[in-house]
């Protein structure tokens, strides 16, 4: 019975320099150490955890990837371009790698999802929300996170993060207007999806976050798996 449950998909999102991508490893090394989840494994619940991100998780998403981040053209990239390239991607993603994974189990941890497309090109780019979500439901085949970790912080404070990084890529390169826009963007979505979006203070050091996020996946792993832990 164990092993045809289906797995979860939990994804990080926020502003830049929020630190999605450093906690994500964080919490997968936790993960792996955790004694509950190897509890799940031995019983056959959990198989694997897989680790992902949009844009750039399978091998078009990677060209795709170096093309909305890394495009320096003559002209600007249109808003709407935009848009269906990071559809294209997901649509792609979902299919190849999310969809088969969550079939066999897995845990599939996503650097970004459906919320930033919403985050960015919606509150960012002013792009009209009904349109985002017809996309994002084409390129997802309505499949949603079971749980978003909302990596809250400050606009501002993200991009001086990302700046002392060195070199920034396109995104991180438009204006604090912009990105004050996408930190409205996940604030309107965590008021609207308050059963899926847990808000996690990013502004605290690593650990700290790191334990915060460890906390609300523990409290989740028994609220998933309750009677397989008892057993």
């Amino acid at each position: 019975m164990g092993q045809t449950m289906a797995g979860k998909l939990l994804v990080f999102e926020g502003v830049e320099g929020c630190g999605k991508s450093t906690q994500l490893k964080q919490l997968h090394g936790a993960l792996e150490q955790s004694d509950r989840l190897q509890q799940l494994q031995r019983q056959g619940l959990i198989p694997q955890v897989l680790v992902t991100r949009e844009p750039g998780g399978t091998e078009l998403g990677l060209g795709l990837r170096q093309l909305l981040l890394g495009y320096h053209g003559g002209a600007p990239m249109a808003s709407r371009a935009e848009l269906l390239l990071y559809a294209a991607d997901r649509a792609q993603h979902v299919e190849e790698l999310i969809k088969p994974a969550l079939a066999r189990g897995y845990w599939v941890l996503c650097d970004r999802y459906t919320d930033s497309t919403v985050a960015y090109q919606g509150y960012g780019r002013g792009l009209d929300l009904a349109l985002i979500d017809q996309l994002n439901q084409v390129a997802t085949g309505g499949l949603e996170p079971d749980l978003t970790l909302w990596l809250k912080l400050d606009a501002a404070t993200g991009l001086a993060r990302t700046r002392q990084r060195g070199a920034a890529d396109r995104m991180e390169q438009a204006d604090l207007a912009f990105h004050q826009r996408v930190q409205q963007g996940f604030e309107t979505l965590a008021a609207q999806h308050p059963d899926r979006i847990v808000a996690i203070d990013a502004a605290a050091d690593v650990g700290a976050v790191a334990a915060d996020i460890f906390t609300v996946i523990d409290r989740y792993l028994q609220q998933w798996y309750a009677p397989s832990l008892m057993a």
